[in-house]
């Protein structure tokens, strides 16, 4: 009842920021945005001028210099005063931003190190988990690709066109890609405690990791570990719901300040990039179906016929989940073991969110496109890497992805201020990825179970 409440006042602070923002917009802010276009294209004019001319000593080229020089000062003194008088609405997103953040590093170490403390005993489960965990790495591998894929083919990003904030631009934004070294240097931690204080998610991944597999190798002591791990990791998702409650204030700063800033206009490519991201994720349904399909033959559309209560829930309440104890009844009731369903089904909420993982693409390289920072093939299958490690043990509670896209996007010099495009739409996004989330573990536990040799043949009564 309270994650729909949530979003329900998400969804109400949309509607007014969008209003609020358009009355700004209309009655105030334009005319700061009509001298900025002005501005710009005055600047880019004498700029074309300029190139004609070949003496770069002469008096009409140094006039048209200090034109130019003008127009931009205009320019930039109307974005300054523009800011400064959205602050107060910027500043609501900002905090949120920030709580997120807070919550990241203890977040991925604690998941993490529970998910791989269960799956580490890789001898005493034997067959099922490497089965099981080569099935979550291809997927995961799959839905990564396949939204880098869509999201270069349909461009979404590009229309949005918004300038870089000011604290980004001296970050060297648009230098190329990380160096090996670089990469390295992001991977592998010299101290956990500084990856912690400085939100190094791949260094604390690398740590958990290590940590996790030890944790299984010592047997009978590390359980106690395992369950105080298991126990903060709860402590961390109350916390995350806590800070999710801030959400609708957040979205109410966040659209109210890009309508007032750039008019309605702003959510005609919102619609596009929905649009766009809900086409992508049909096609994923139909990769994994027709994958499934291979394995399971027709069983498959009984399966997914059997799923349709769980994946409504998971749609309904933006979180997977939620339907996690109907999903686990369906798929026994479909004919696989218990034994199969209650391992592979835990660590795909934690290893397998096939949905989510198409978003992190599909939503970084988003936020790229809107500031208008190329990203090279090498920097965005660098990208893909980092989300596949950064995005393993985060738990299917709604909106658990931005947490995700706010590691990953600083590592490649994005804004994370662009994290404010997405916080608005993120409920109608989270549906879909929650549903698709569902429908991936269930095809994995099936097909884990038919390698297995564990599937029966038929589906159980009701009875």
């Amino acid at each position: 009842m309270a994650k729909s409440k949530l979003t329900l006042y998400i969804f109400i602070a949309l509607i007014l920021g969008i209003a609020v923002g358009y009355l700004l917009n209309y009655k105030w802010i334009n005319q700061y945005n009509e001298q900025i276009i002005k501005s710009d294209t005055q600047a880019k004019n004498i700029s074309a001028q300029l190139t004609t001319i070949s003496d770069t000593t002469s008096a009409q080229y140094l006039a048209l210099k200090v034109q130019r020089d003008d127009q931009l000062k205009i320019r930039k003194e109307n974005d300054t005063i523009r800011e400064k008088e959205l602050e107060p609405l910027t500043l609501l997103s900002d905090i949120f931003l920030r709580l997120i953040k807070m919550i990241v590093a203890p977040l991925v170490f604690t998941t993490l190190v529970v998910g791989v403390a269960k799956v580490g005993d890789i001898k005493a489960v034997g067959r099922i988990g490497g089965k099981t965990m080569l099935w979550f790495l291809s997927a995961s591998l799959l839905s990564l690709i396949l939204g880098m894929i869509l999201v270069n083919l349909f461009k979404p990003g590009e229309a949005m066109n918004l300038p870089l904030p000011d604290s980004h631009l001296s970050t060297g934004i648009q230098k190329t890609a990380l160096t090996l070294r670089d990469f390295i240097a992001h991977v592998f931690p010299k101290s956990f405690a500084e990856a912690m204080a400085t939100n190094e998610i791949l260094q604390i991944v690398v740590f958990s990791l290590f940590f996790g597999v030890a944790t299984a190798a010592i047997g009978e002591k590390g359980h106690i570990v395992i369950k105080a791990m298991d126990a903060f990791a709860h402590v961390i998702l109350k916390i995350t719901s806590y800070v999710m409650n801030f959400a609708p204030f957040a979205v109410f700063g966040a659209m109210t300040a890009i309508v007032a800033k750039q008019g309605l206009s702003i959510l005609s490519t919102y619609a596009i990039f929905i649009g766009e991201f809900y086409s992508g994720l049909l096609v994923l349904w139909l990769v994994l179906i027709f994958i499934g399909f291979l394995i399971l033959k027709g069983r498959i559309l009984r399966l997914i016929s059997s799923l349709k209560e769980p994946i409504l829930l998971a749609f309904s309440t933006a979180s997977s989940e939620a339907a996690y104890p109907k999903t686990m009844l369906q798929l026994e009731r479909f004919g696989c073991k218990n034994k199969i369903v209650s391992f592979v089904l835990p660590l795909g909420y934690s290893f397998n969110l096939d949905g989510s993982m198409m978003y992190m693409t599909f939503a970084s390289l988003f936020i790229a496109q809107s500031y208008g920072i190329h990203l090279s093939f090498t920097q965005q299958i660098s990208m893909l890497l980092v989300l596949m490690l950064t995005s393993k043990g985060i738990a299917g509670v709604p909106r658990a992805s931005l947490v995700v896209i706010a590691g990953t996007i600083a590592t490649f010099n994005i804004p994370e201020a662009g994290l404010a495009l997405l916080i608005g739409i993120d409920p109608l996004l989270d549906m879909g990825r929650s549903a698709t989330n569902v429908v991936g573990n269930s095809i994995a536990t099936a097909v884990v179970s038919k390698w297995e040799g564990e599937l029966e043949g038929e589906i159980k009564n009701e009875g």
